[in-house]
């Protein structure tokens, strides 16, 4: 995907997220910790497992929500890497999702973006603080390695928490 056309797909997501919270709803914000492990073997170089980092932002309108996040990944396979991403989130406490991202590693974004599922329980512990648990499958992401066979499928499983305050 050409530079510019990432670029233009960043923007209207932003721009968009920016009408809907001048929307009427619910904005959170809040940090999180992913745990993360590969499908398949990709390479014995590489760890194929590791933990994510990330700053969140939610609108809730009713059963539906938004989601930006910027996630950070220190040492996926063999890189330190981050990623843009964005979910159409349905439900409540119990709630569905699907979203997409790219991937900057290296300085680089992807060529191609990720797509992910998402499942999860959104709990209010104490008034406006919500503990977000939840479980991704992410696809359509490859990477080239340096000394393997490129296009190598980095299908993820994710499961992780994130603390959010209503404001």
């Amino acid at each position: 995907m050409k530079t510019w056309l990432k670029w233009v797909v960043c923007g209207s997501v932003v721009l968009c997220g920016m009408s809907v919270a001048r929307a009427e709803g619910e904005n959170r914000i809040g940090v999180g910790a992913n745990y993360w492990v590969a499908v398949g073997n990709i390479s014995d170089q590489v760890d194929e497992n590791g933990f994510s980092y990330l700053a969140s932002y939610q609108h809730h309108m009713g059963l539906l929500g938004l989601e930006v996040d910027a996630e950070f990944m220190p040492d996926r396979f063999g890189q330190d890497a981050w990623a843009p991403e964005a979910y159409i989130l349905v439900g409540k406490a119990v709630y569905a999702g699907a979203g997409i991202g790219v991937i900057n590693s290296g300085g680089d974004f992807a060529s191609e973006p990720f797509f992910a599922l998402r499942a999860g329980l959104d709990l209010e512990i104490i008034p406006r603080i919500h503990l977000d648990i939840s479980g991704n499958y992410r696809f359509n992401d490859k990477a080239d390695f340096e000394g393997d066979a490129t296009n190598i499928d980095t299908d993820t499983i994710f499961l992780g928490a994130a603390v959010r305050i209503a404001l």
